[in-house]
């Protein structure tokens, strides 16, 4: 999708003012020679930014706005090396809560809705970044948090809440704890706004059809302002993204050229008026495409496709490079498998070998099942599994993401 004269005029005062700030983008533009950009193609010449970047910036020299405005700092969610700290000033905070309203919106939520908030809050981005946008759209909202799943319950049928906020993991232990108890009509949920993960679609329509409500993935990272940058329209064709707020390249991850709308890459997000930490070029290392073409809503903002995956979730099995999504895809053509399933690798006298869970209920041949999936994925991605059928209900609930690849050749 090409940038705009609008969004270059913006980009234009974000890198103003990172080379201002000395930052380590400006340090890196000033270095470049690229101080200001005219069209399509000088904005290709800009610099990518990664989080290496952003962690050797730990702990404030993302810090771009004078340290007065400041008025709060989020952090990545990552288990892994240094956190990467985000400054947000006021209207930082603000522009996130008018983006979140409009997600909210998109899904057809009102000032009437209930909304129970299920992810975290804290340094995290998530809980914070729904209720701010529930609030900024005067709906009621229940900050409940993660965990605690039969205070979860309790309030969620005493408060008649409407709007269920979480992990996809989590979404997926509340419809079975509420099947398990025999409680669903006492439970008045009509929509979940789902994020955080991603997830796939025997996930999305288990959730959807044992909780009864409609489903909307929401998008976005703690880098980029945090969840509700973008979400999907009751048409479910893509995730719309505020291209007032950020502009969206999908990039080869090995060429690292921009590829054609429709293509999958990697996404690259540019902030257009972010004060606090602006971004430009930034790697997300998520796996998606552009949508080309308009929505049947009418919506004029651009469309993202799902986000099918990490460039860094590849996993590589005796010489072959494997995504999750790509075993995903193959569970899902058999009905009778829960969405639930967990990918070990290790490595075994000499040679890797992956493991596949999946559960099932007890009225199918386990024995028989484990041989169709493995000669399944063998005929597909080039070789053969050990495959484990388990009952419903044996593979480990998350109360926020489920880890759903364990590589133990590295532990």
């Amino acid at each position: 999708m090409e940038i705009s004269n609008i969004q270059i005029e913006k980009v234009n005062h974000q890198i103003e003012t990172l080379v201002a700030a000395d930052s380590f983008y400006g340090k890196k533009l000033k270095d470049a020679g690229l101080m200001h950009i005219n069209n399509q193609d000088e904005f290709e010449k800009l610099p990518f930014s990664e989080k290496k970047d952003l962690r050797e910036a730990y702990p404030l020299d993302l810090m771009t706005a004078p340290e007065k405005d400041i008025v709060r700092i989020h952090s990545s969610s990552g288990t892994t090396g240094l956190p990467v700290i985000i400054p947000y000033t006021a209207k930082d905070v603000d522009d996130w809560a008018i983006m979140f309203k409009r997600c909210y919106e998109m899904a057809g939520i009102t000032n009437m809705d209930r909304i129970q908030i299920t992810p975290g809050y804290g340094l995290w981005t998530a809980g914070i970044g729904f209720q701010n946008g529930a609030e900024k759209l005067g709906a009621m909202v229940i900050p409940m948090g993660p965990g605690n799943t039969d205070k979860q319950l309790q309030m969620m049928m005493d408060m008649k809440s409407t709007v269920l906020c979480s992990t996809s993991s989590y979404a997926l232990l509340l419809a079975e704890e509420i099947e398990k108890r025999g409680i669903k009509e006492h439970i008045h949920l009509k929509k979940g706004v789902i994020g955080s993960e991603r997830w796939g679609e025997a996930m999305r329509k288990r959730i959807s059809s044992e909780l009864g409500i409609e489903l909307y993935d929401i998008y976005g990272l703690t880098e980029i302002y945090g969840p509700g940058i973008g979400i999907n329209c009751k048409f479910d064709t893509g995730m719309h993204y505020w291209d007032d707020y950020i502009y969206i390249e999908i990039i080869d991850p090995v060429t690292l050229k921009p590829v054609p709308d429709g293509e999958m890459g990697e996404v690259v997000i540019t902030t257009l008026v972010k004060e606090g930490a602006p971004l430009i070029r930034y790697r997300t290392h998520d796996l998606s495409c552009i949508i080309p073409g308009e929505c049947p809503c009418g919506s004029k903002y651009p469309r993202l496709g799902t986000i099918m995956g990490r460039t860094d979730d590849m996993m590589k099995i005796k010489g072959v490079n494997v995504f999750p999504s790509q075993i995903e895809e193959i569970l899902k053509e058999f009905p009778v498998l829960s969405s639930e399933y967990q990918i070990r690798i290790s490595h075994l006298d000499g040679k890797d070998t992956m493991r596949i869970y999946v559960e099932t209920n007890g009225s199918v041949d386990f024995a028989e099942l484990s041989k169709q999936i493995a000669e399944r994925v063998k005929s597909r991605i080039g070789f053969t599994p050990l495959v484990k059928v388990v009952e419903v209900g044996v593979l480990p609930r998350s109360e926020k993401k489920t880890k759903r690849v364990i590589d133990e050749r590295y532990e």
